[in-house]
């Protein structure tokens, strides 16, 4: 998967989830089934979907959990959608009312407080991705935390700029904000995603993932590269600036988060559909979180080189 945070998803749905067993799992060879020679005793146990083995009397069965899913070694129940949504609605929470403050300290304290975040979010973000445990909340809770001081100062520098200073006009209307524009095609860009993933018009295919994740490695590369030219040579956007170049370069960002979505949304419907515990929710939650901030800077630095012409 293209998600660095997801990218495990499917490699934990094939080779089992930790502390948790499912049927879907089994199917995928996940289990490997003991055969045991009949010696004229009944066999009894689970039925044969799936790939479990059948069970020897005197052997106790496990009882199956909500979701479809089968306890073992403290799994719990298995995941459903109602989880996702509300993992990710509690780390959007989190991430505003970080992001607030931030946006009112930032003329005071800029540097220091988008520097933080980047900082820390990106040591998360780079611990999860070799990380082979589920996300745990506090972890996520964090994640969020450093992501709102990010987007809060990145968002009133914007601000500050394009809607102050360039326009002239503290009294410009919300509508015609930068910000504000930058949150509403966010919005309709997840909703578009989601729309041609649900709709089966694109299709999520093993190349298709390859293809995204090679892309969205070499982008990150790219990324990082251009934040050190733009600090060592204080140029605006970085490499390509305002020009041509520079906006050509975010509109290939942000169709590559835009796509990137479907990929999540791919992650999701995988741990649904093969009954991964109720705690994988804030991996979920977490990896949609990464993509959706990286859509959204993307796109104002977009409007940005767009507005500075």
């Amino acid at each position: 998967m293209s998600n660095p945070i997801l990218g495990r998803v499917e490699q934990d749905a094939r080779n089992g989830y930790v502390g948790f067993r499912d049927d879907a799992r089994a199917q995928q060879g996940g289990y490997q089934q003991t055969q045991y020679p009949q010696q004229g005793y009944p066999q009894q146990g689970f039925p044969q979907q799936g790939g479990y083995g059948q069970t020897q009397p005197g052997f106790p069965q496990e009882p199956p959990m909500q979701g479809g899913g089968w306890g073992g070694g403290g799994g719990g129940r298995a995941l459903t959608i109602d989880d996702v949504i509300m993992k990710t609605g509690a780390l959007f929470a989190v991430m505003l009312a970080v992001a607030v403050p931030a946006w009112f300290f930032t003329p005071a304290f800029g540097p220091a407080i988008w520097g933080v975040g980047l900082v820390g979010g990106l040591g998360i973000a780079l611990y999860l991705m070799f990380s082979k445990k589920a996300v745990h909340p506090a972890v996520a809770v964090a994640y969020a935390a450093f992501q709102g001081l990010f987007v809060g100062a990145i968002s009133q520098r914007y601000h500050s700029y394009f809607d102050v200073a360039v326009t002239g006009r503290s009294d410009l209307p919300v509508h015609q904000g930068i910000v504000f524009q930058a949150v509403l095609a966010t919005v309709c860009v997840f909703g578009a995603m989601l729309f041609l993933y649900r709709s089966g018009l694109v299709k999520v295919t093993q190349k298709f993932r390859a293809v995204v994740s090679m892309m969205v490695l070499g982008y990150f590369v790219f990324a990082l590269i251009n934040l050190g030219f733009a600090l060592i040579t204080d140029t605006p956007f970085g490499i390509g600036g305002s020009g041509p170049i520079g906006i050509a370069i975010s509109v290939f960002a942000v169709g590559l988060a835009s796509v990137t979505l479907m990929l999540d949304f791919d992650s999701i419907e995988t741990a649904l559909r093969t009954n991964a515990p109720e705690s994988y929710s804030w991996t979920l939650a977490l990896g949609l979180l990464a993509t959706l901030v990286w859509l959204y800077l993307e796109i104002l630095r977009l409007l940005g080189r767009l507005r500075s012409e």
